[in-house]
């Protein structure tokens, strides 16, 4: 999963939206947080150890604001990862990815830029767009 010296964050589940569940309205939560159903709002989290894992089931309609999270659903709107973002196989992302370490398996999708920036001043460091993959990719 996260290749770093640092230890990956417990998958703790403190809260959980189950796969019929459908909730409107913003969250913020601490812990770790699991989706498997829909939420249509925001999600939010400050604290440095917070952990949100969205299934392939998932699906949220908002923007995602958490220091950790591990996406394996679609998110329509930005994500902001301020510690670290895993983009599983199945996940989709409508919107922008702000990161400051990301990991991208096969299959995952954003259709929007990826944003690197640098966690101690919340600078832009690099953007990747869409337009730039093609020029990035081997020919």
């Amino acid at each position: 999963m996260f290749s770093s010296n640092k230890k990956r964050k417990s998958a703790k589940i403190d809260s959980l939206i189950g796969q019929n569940t459908v909730l409107s309205g913003d969250v913020a939560f601490s812990g770790g947080f699991h989706i498997d159903g829909k939420l249509k709002g925001n999600v939010s989290s400050t604290d440095p150890d917070s952990l949100l894992t969205l299934s392939d089931q998932g699906v949220v309609e908002g923007e995602v604001s958490v220091p950790n999270i591990i996406l394996n659903g679609t998110v329509i709107g930005d994500v902001r990862a301020s510690e670290r973002v895993e983009l599983a196989a199945n996940a989709k992302v409508i919107g922008n990815v702000y990161y400051n370490l990301i990991e991208m398996a096969m299959g995952a999708e954003v259709n929007g830029n990826l944003v690197h920036e640098i966690e101690s001043t919340g600078t832009v460091a690099d953007v990747v767009s869409p337009q730039d993959d093609m020029l990035l990719s081997p020919k």
